[in-house]
């Protein structure tokens, strides 16, 4: 999947205009980076195209920072400008269509890091 197509069903599924949709993705995926450990950032970087994949270097540090999805939820409103409910909804379709874009096993992978709070917002995304 390149990064029009991912964009472009995130727009379609949240219902905002593709420009939200690219920054939501593009935030939602460096907020996520901050959870990861370098090592899984660059795995997930591998399988990303290029936009989506600088969105995940700028998030990635040495330090892996430990938050739940409400606060993702909370950092990329943020960052977005959208209310806490838009980011929230946006955040989870984001994760499901990141399942659909890289191999199952990066996703498991990438989920194992995240955590089960995360875990559980892909799966109420539908």
């Amino acid at each position: 999947m390149d990064e029009r197509e991912f964009v472009r069903t995130v727009a379609e599924r949240t219902g905002l205009g593709r420009e939200e949709a690219a920054d939501l993705t593009r935030a939602t995926l460096e907020t996520l980076a901050h959870r990861l450990s370098p090592g899984e950032a660059r795995d997930l970087v591998i399988e990303l195209p290029e936009g989506l994949a600088d969105a995940v270097r700028r998030g990635t540090t040495d330090r892996i920072e430990r938050f739940g999805h409400t606060d993702s939820v909370q950092r990329v409103a943020q960052r977005t400008m959208l209310k806490e409910e838009e980011a929230d909804r946006g955040v989870r379709t984001v994760l499901a269509v990141l399942r659909e874009a890289i191999s199952e096993k990066e996703f498991t992978d990438l989920m194992s890091q995240l955590g089960t709070d995360f875990s559980q917002a892909v799966e109420s995304s539908g």
